[in-house]
C-alpha cells in the first residue's frame, strides 16, 4: 500500500495487519465496543487526514514513539532513538541525556506522520519543549488523574484549575487524554527553564488542591490521595513527555487525545476515551484551540508574583 503525502510517497508494509482487534471495550467508563477491527492502513489514513490538526503541534518538537508491531493487545513498546533504517527526509534532533545523547525524531510534514503510523506507531508523545530551545518549554501541563471511572471530578477540576489560572492571568487550554482524564495546558514564552516551569506548576497544584482538600491531591503515591483526583506536575521537566493532541492512543478502541473548548468541559457525556479514530470525523474540520493557538506565550514572572501572593494572602 502507498499513500502520497505531499513530496514523499510512503510504503506501508503490512496495510491489513490488525492494531485494534474487534470487539474491545473503550476505555474506564465502559463506553461502548468497537465492531469493526482496526488496521494499520487505518491508522496510516486516519494521520494522513489528521495531520493539519497535528502538526502545528508536533513540529520541531523531539518525539517518544509508543509502537505496537503486534496490536494493542500484544508487546507495544516505547522508542527514543530514531532507527537506522527510517529515511534520510525524516527529520531528526540529537539531544543531550544523562552519559550521552538520543538522536529523537521531528514529525514535521504529513509524511512523517504517515511514515510513523506504518512502523505501527500508534501514539506520538512529545517534548514539552522545541529541539531548537530543549531547556525551556513553550508548554506548561497538569495531568488531571481521576481516583476512579467517575469522569465528573476530573471535569470539576479542569475547570478549578481554570479559574485559577486566570486569577493569576494565563491563558489555558485543555484536551481529553485518551485515557484517563485532562490535560491542562498554558502556553509558555520559552524564557524559563524546566526546573523552574516544574517548581511553579508545583506551587500552583499545591493551592489548589489546600483551597478543595477533599477533592485534590498532590500526592504522588496511591495510597495516600484517598479517593481524591490527583493533580500531576511531573510531566513539566527536561525530556518528558505528554501525549500529542489528536493522537490515538494503544488502547481497545481506538481512542484519541482531543482538543476541547472549556464550554465542553461542563457537558456531563465527556469522558476522556469519547471520540476515536471511527468517530472524531466532524472534529477535524474545526479548531476548538485556534483562537488560543494565536495567544502569545506567557512570562511566568508576573504570574509567580501573583501566586506568591495568593499563598501568603497578600
Amino acid at each position: 500500500m502507498r499513500i502520497r503525502a505531499g513530496r514523499h510517497t510512503v510504503e506501508i508494509s503490512r496495510p491489513d495487519k490488525v492494531l485494534f482487534p474487534a470487539g474491545g471495550t473503550r476505555g474506564r467508563t465502559g463506553g461502548g465496543t468497537d465492531e469493526t477491527a482496526l488496521t494499520k492502513a487505518d491508522l496510516a489514513e486516519y494521520y494522513r487526514t489528521a495531520a493539519r490538526r497535528m502538526l502545528p503541534h508536533l513540529r520541531g518538537r523531539p518525539l517518544m514513539l509508543e509502537r505496537c508491531p503486534d496490536g494493542v493487545e500484544g508487546e507495544c513498546f516505547l522508542q527514543k532513538d530514531v532507527p537506522d533504517y527510517f529515511p534520510d527526509w525524516v527529520h531528526r534532533a540529537e539531544l543531550a541525556k544523562e552519559g550521552g545523547t538520543v538522536t529523537h525524531v521531528l514529525c514535521d510534514d504529513t509524511a512523517t506522520l504517515v511514515y510513523l503510523a506504518g512502523q505501527a506507531c500508534v501514539t506520538p508523545h512529545r517534548w514539552l519543549a522545541r529541539a531548537d530551545r530543549p531547556d525551556c518549554p513553550d508548554r506548561l501541563v497538569i495531568d488531571l488523574d481521576p481516583p476512579g471511572h467517575d469522569f465528573a471530578p476530573v471535569r470539576e477540576a479542569a475547570l478549578l484549575l481554570r479559574d485559577l489560572l486566570d486569577e493569576l492571568r494565563l491563558p489555558s487550554m485543555v484536551m481529553t487524554t485518551g485515557s484517563r482524564g485532562l490535560h491542562v495546558l498554558v502556553p509558555l514564552d520559552r524564557r524559563t527553564p524546566f526546573d523552574d516551569v516544574r517548581a511553579f506548576a508545583r506551587d500552583l497544584a499545591d493551592l489548589l488542591a489546600a483551597r478543595h482538600p477533599d477533592r485534590l491531591t498532590t500526592e504522588p503515591r496511591k495510597a495516600a490521595r484517598r479517593g481524591r483526583l490527583y493533580l500531576d506536575t511531573q510531566r513539566n521537566a527536561y525530556a518528558q513527555t505528554a501525549v500529542a493532541p489528536y493522537a490515538v492512543r494503544a488502547r481497545p478502541g481506538a481512542p484519541v487525545a482531543t482538543p476541547l473548548s472549556w464550554d465542553e468541559v461542563d457537558e456531563p457525556e465527556l469522558t476522556s476515551d469519547r471520540w476515536t479514530l471511527t468517530t472524531i470525523g466532524s472534529r477535524l474540520d474545526h479548531d476548538p484551540w485556534q483562537d488560543d493557538r494565536t495567544v502569545r506565550g506567557r512570562s511566568l514572572g508576573p504570574a509567580r508574583r501573583r501566586l506568591e501572593a495568593l499563598r501568603t494572602g497578600g
